[in-house]
């Protein structure tokens, strides 16, 4: 299993290969073509991303060894791919590790300087949303 630092490596890595940012939002846009899509049945209101403009569904559940498992889609394609990132970085990974590792491909790759202020700030209510879930479920698991 790779490690959130490792997946964001890659990312980084896959991002450079792109000079202008026309070619880095296809690439991201490509990346959400990639996203499984999520089923229908979870396209609910409670699995919605508060705080993004755009319509974005975040479904989380713990795999049997407890790694956190994250399905999600959108109605946007930018917002799409951004979420497909996270999903990449964050998803089969352990709640301790999501809680305390830092996202820093988000600045290495210069999405932070090149989303509209509305994407930046669903964005960030996405990361939150992920670290909530697992915050969630490690208390559930403590008192188990």
């Amino acid at each position: 299993m790779n490690s959130i630092k490792t997946r964001q490596d890659s990312i980084v890595e896959s991002f450079k290969k792109f000079s202008n940012w026309e070619d880095k939002y296809r690439h991201l846009i490509s990346k959400g073509k990639n996203l499984s899509p999520l089923g229908d049945s979870y396209k609910t209101e409670d699995l919605k991303v508060k705080g993004c403009t755009s319509q974005v569904w975040l479904r989380a559940y713990l795999s049997d060894s407890h790694q956190l498992i994250l399905e999600a889609d959108s109605d946007a394609m930018i917002v799409k791919g951004l979420i497909s990132l996270l999903v990449e970085v964050y998803s089969d990974s352990d709640l301790d590790d999501i809680l305390k590792e830092e996202l820093f491909f988000i600045n290495e790759v210069g999405l932070q300087t090149h989303l509209s202020p509305s994407r930046a700030n669903g964005l960030q209510a996405m990361i939150k949303q992920i670290k909530l879930y697992a915050y969630a479920y490690k208390m559930k698991l403590s008192t188990v």
